[in-house]
């Protein structure tokens, strides 16, 4: 067991005050901070601290040891990679509008861009790596989103409720045709406008989202967040895809599963993100980074209707696992209240959230947690106690690969 060193990214979108108060360290921040990174992305792994006092990547770590760190099965499936990434994300405006491919779609994509020898670090590329990023995301404070497509029904009523003159054409394309190919029509439409159109079209929609706000409509929070969008992107085709995507607002515990092909954006608040280790990101809008149309459009899933959120299944006192079909990742929610016992043949990584956690593994080993910490846990401490320290409840995430 090893206290873990994390990088914070200073995104332009993140929070001055989240990951800063999380940490404890002076708020606000000097500027935004919006993802703590835990894990070994190349990109930037962890530091862990070990037993003799020396500080080494978590990488490197991994590297050299992937059995005894991965355990055999996690080791045979994914070599010396950790396959999940953790993250506290913490966001204060819109992130970009985007999907993520699947393994099969990443891996031809990235053969593709290295056979036409396109950098990595290249401003146009797509694909820095041949994996899949399927992700999830659990609130921590209410946490608001744009994900999945909305039933073509309900954004039929959205659309005609707004009564644009300009958007009426491709209401009716969606009334034609209300399933997950009229969506795929009606998005792409959207989202190759020319600018003369686009110009005409934006407007009007801002201006009848106005209004319906003001008379307190059916879709006030829809058309809010596609006045805010507006206003912090404007004559972003984006805008006008958002308007196709289920608005979501979680309450803490809560959480949502992105799939490969789920367009979606975060908007606002504070999460624990656990997704595959991949840095794919195929954008549709609401950036001023590279958009590639026809490659969104090849890995974006049109299936339609609510997103699912879940809370978790409860498999032990205080216990809760989010399931999803990801074999990279598995996200458990630890709400203790005494001692608990935790076994797993692979790798984790715990961070506790609130409160403060001593860990006793087989050995008699003892490590203590307070908020915002976080630990390694290799294979070879398949088995740890868990209990609140100098607090009635302690609440940590924990993080491991999933099951095949």
């Amino acid at each position: 067991m090893d206290l873990l060193h994390n990088a914070v990214r200073p995104y332009a979108w993140g929070s001055r005050t989240a990951i800063a108060e999380l940490l404890g360290k002076e708020v606000p921040a000097p500027h935004p901070e919006a993802e703590l990174w835990m894990g070994a992305h190349p990109g930037d792994p962890s530091r862990v601290f070990g037993e003799d006092g020396v500080e080494r990547s978590l990488l490197d770590l991994l590297t050299s040891d992937p059995e005894g760190q991965l355990g055999p099965r996690v080791a045979e499936r994914w070599g010396s990679r950790l396959p999940f990434l953790l993250k506290v994300l913490a966001a204060e405006e819109a992130l970009s509008l985007q999907a993520h491919p699947s393994a099969s779609q990443a891996a031809e994509g990235f053969a593709v861009e290295e056979a036409r020898g396109v950098p990595l670090d290249a401003a146009v590329r797509n694909y820095k790596d041949p994996a899949a990023k399927p992700e999830l995301i659990c609130a921590l404070t209410e946490f608001h989103a744009l994900a999945g497509f909305r039933s073509p029904e309900r954004t039929v009523s959205l659309l005609r409720t707004l009564d644009a003159p300009a958007l009426s054409p491709y209401t009716e394309m969606l009334v034609a045709q209300p399933d997950s190919s009229g969506l795929r029509a009606l998005f792409t439409m959207l989202i190759t406008l020319p600018q003369t159109s686009l110009s005409v079209l934006l407007p009007q929609v801002l201006d009848a989202c106005v209004l319906h706000v003001k008379e307190h409509g059916e879709f006030d929070m829809e058309c809010r967040t596609i006045l805010e969008l507006g206003e912090s992107y404007p004559g972003d085709a984006g805008v006008l895809a958002a308007l196709l995507l289920n608005r979501i607002v979680l309450q803490p515990g809560e959480a949502i599963h992105l799939p490969a092909g789920n367009l979606h954006a975060y908007l606002r608040g504070t999460g624990i993100e656990i997704l595959a280790n991949s840095d794919n990101v195929l954008r549709c809008g609401l950036t001023p980074k590279h958009v590639d149309v026809p490659e969104l459009l090849r890995v974006l899933d049109f299936t339609c209707g609510d997103m699912p959120v879940s809370t978790g299944e409860e498999i032990s006192r205080g216990v809760r696992v989010y399931r999803t079909p990801a074999p990279e990742f598995e996200l458990s929610r630890l709400d203790l209240t005494g001692e608990t016992r935790i076994n797993h043949d692979g790798p984790q990584i715990m961070i506790c959230t609130e409160g403060a956690a001593v860990l006793t593994n087989a050995r008699g080993d003892e490590l203590r947690l307070v908020r915002g910490q976080s630990v390694w846990l290799p294979a070879s401490d398949p088995a740890v106690l868990v209990r609140p320290d100098g607090v009635e409840s302690a609440q940590l995430f924990r993080a491991t690969a999933g099951n095949d």
